[in-house]
């Protein structure tokens, strides 16, 4: 997971940035307006994007929602500091992780590890037991093929999304804690104010839905975490 698409029209932020990247070891290719974007997205196969909201054409948005059509690499989204919307409404379309600017790239480089450490994670712990499905009521996981069915139906999530139901399942019953969640599923702690874990829990139930009793999935404890109710 070492190539890296920078999306973004500040073409002075980019030189830094392939700088400091290649010097941490990764190939970097940048573009600097939506339509070359989401070609490359598409094309060139990286294996991580780092994408600005604001783009000239369509916004980053839209160029997200592009390629979560087509793909589920990795995205990192380039924000506003402070506009808290955008942070959300980027998680909500299938973002992974998000920055705001300006940033210091060796947090955002931080950010990228923590990805790829997720996804390593997740590979060598699912090895030695890939044909084992997780089953909690009609939610059935296969964490060795990534696929989730619902009451026989399968259901696309984003990785963040899956890592997330995952641990949800494996603790099914039991109360998962939000700074657990984040260390597990986002490979990083949270910081104040963020709420990063709980648009993605959002996101998970709206597809998801509620059990075939009519009762919730994913019950918030407030203060505490997350659990995934046993329907009985």
């Amino acid at each position: 997971m070492n190539r890296i698409l920078i999306i973004d029209d500040d073409i002075e932020l980019c030189d830094l940035l392939t700088e400091y990247f290649t010097q941490e070891g990764f190939e970097v290719k940048a573009a600097h307006d939506s339509e070359t974007g989401i070609s490359q997205a598409l094309l060139d196969e990286a294996s991580l994007i780092v994408l600005d909201v604001m783009l000239p054409g369509q916004s980053g948005f839209e160029v997200l929602r592009h390629i979560r059509e087509h793909s589920k690499v990795p995205v990192v989204m380039l924000t506003a500091r402070g506009d808290e919307v955008d942070r959300i409404v980027g998680l909500e379309m299938g973002a992974d992780d998000y920055l705001p600017k300006p940033f210091n790239p060796r947090e955002l480089v931080a950010r990228i590890r923590a990805i790829q450490r997720r996804a390593v994670t997740s590979h060598e712990s699912h090895e030695p037991e890939a044909g084992k499905t997780l089953k909690v009521g009609d939610c059935e996981l296969d964490p060795g093929a990534r696929t989730v069915l619902l009451a026989g139906n399968s259901i696309e999530l984003t990785a963040v999304e899956f890592s997330m139901l995952e641990i949800l399942l494996r603790n099914a019953g039991q109360v998962v804690d939000r700074e657990t969640l984040a260390k597990k599923v986002l490979g990083r702690r949270l910081s104040p104010f963020d709420r990063s874990i709980d648009v993605h829990v959002s996101s998970l139930r709206k597809k998801m839905g509620h059990q075939p009793n009519g009762s919730e999935r994913i019950k918030t404890i407030r203060g505490t975490g997350y659990q995934y109710l046993v329907s009985h």
